[in-house]
């Protein structure tokens, strides 16, 4: 009989960005502090808090133990600590018993566990000092993470100095996801994003200044027939202003649990077809001025994902991609 440890589990919020499959997730506050936005359906009905950080340090050493735990099976089965497809395999088959999150856990180190993020949405708002202790605290109960990341609101990083970003990149944070969207003041008002373009440029910049790696997400469609020339264009003329560390594409889709949908169904929002999508992208690329970010459509339901480079030397290969790149047949 395999007698197992009992362990108190830890939060994991619902999101993070595709780019952070393999990270480790840390709860610092439960859904979105603005949770308006009428094309995102994730925190609708949910209230917005902070959590205590004693309790996220507390939930970070519980997944500190049940690593060590991994990690001594390991040792058990010949491998010296390394967490290899047979440790994995190991404690899948309930080697550890069956609790998810010693797996989840197990999924991570076989990963590497050399990265982790920041959940829910907008952990920036957290007091600096507070983000600082929980980085701290990762860190030293981490050591070997190399990379920690979070989402954050263009309008929260802006108000913040360059000397609390500064401070929260020394204690271990290394990059920020941002949703630009759109760089269009009447796309952001259409959409309810709680944001303009200054405070989108402003807080970009801030972040770069500070040393931390920046990804702005901008999404095609958003503003819609109407404005989507605009869309494009603003769009370009924020991420120049910006120049983030990485450029990602999110293509718009209208679903039924999206705000958005009825202004679809009652006509006030004409959806692209894909070949305007198409352009679009072409638009805001062709509109980056002196930008030397990655350009990334790393997301399962865009269009175009072969649209990938490193600007400015790349930008001609994105846009004759767009060009050469037949679409898809709906």
């Amino acid at each position: 009989m395999v007698v197992t440890p009992t362990w108190v589990g830890f939060e994991q919020g619902p999101i993070r960005p595709p780019s952070e499959a393999t990270s480790l997730l840390i709860r610092l506050n439960r859904n979105c502090p603005w949770n308006k936005c009428t094309f995102c359906p994730v925190y609708k009905g949910t209230r917005f808090s902070l959590r205590e950080v004693d309790d996220v340090i507390e939930e970070i050493d519980v997944m500190a133990q049940m690593a060590d735990a991994v990690r001594s099976l390991s040792w058990k089965l010949g491998f010296g600590g390394e967490v290899n497809r047979r440790v994995a395999e190991a404690v899948f088959s309930g080697a550890l018993g069956a609790n998810e999150q010693v797996r989840y856990i197990a999924f991570w180190l076989y990963h590497g566990g050399a990265s982790a993020f920041l959940q829910d949405a907008n952990s920036m708002v957290m007091k600096p000092a507070d983000m600082i202790r929980v980085l701290e605290h990762l860190k030293k109960a981490f050591p070997h993470i190399e990379r920690i990341t979070t989402y954050a609101r263009s309008a929260t990083v802006a108000r913040m100095t360059t000397e609390e970003l500064q401070g929260i990149r020394s204690a271990g944070l290394t990059r920020v996801h941002i949703g630009l969207e759109s760089g269009s003041d009447e796309v952001l008002s259409l959409v309810k994003k709680g944001t303009t373009q200054k405070q989108q440029i402003d807080g970009g910049k801030k972040v770069v200044e500070a040393g931390l790696e920046l990804s702005e997400y901008i999404m095609p469609g958003l503003g819609g027939r109407k404005l989507s020339t605009e869309h494009a264009r603003e769009t370009a003329a924020a991420l120049s202003a910006i120049n983030p560390h990485f450029i990602r594409l999110r293509s718009f889709h209208a679903h039924r649990i999206m705000p958005i949908y009825e202004d679809v169904l009652s006509g006030d929002f004409e959806l692209l077809i894909d070949d305007e999508t198409v352009n679009e992208i072409r638009r805001v690329i062709e509109g980056l001025d002196d930008v030397e970010s990655y350009i990334a459509s790393d997301h399962i339901l865009n269009l175009l994902e072969e649209v990938e480079g490193q600007l400015p030397g790349e930008k001609e290969t994105s846009v004759s991609t767009i060009f050469r790149t037949p679409l898809p047949r709906i």
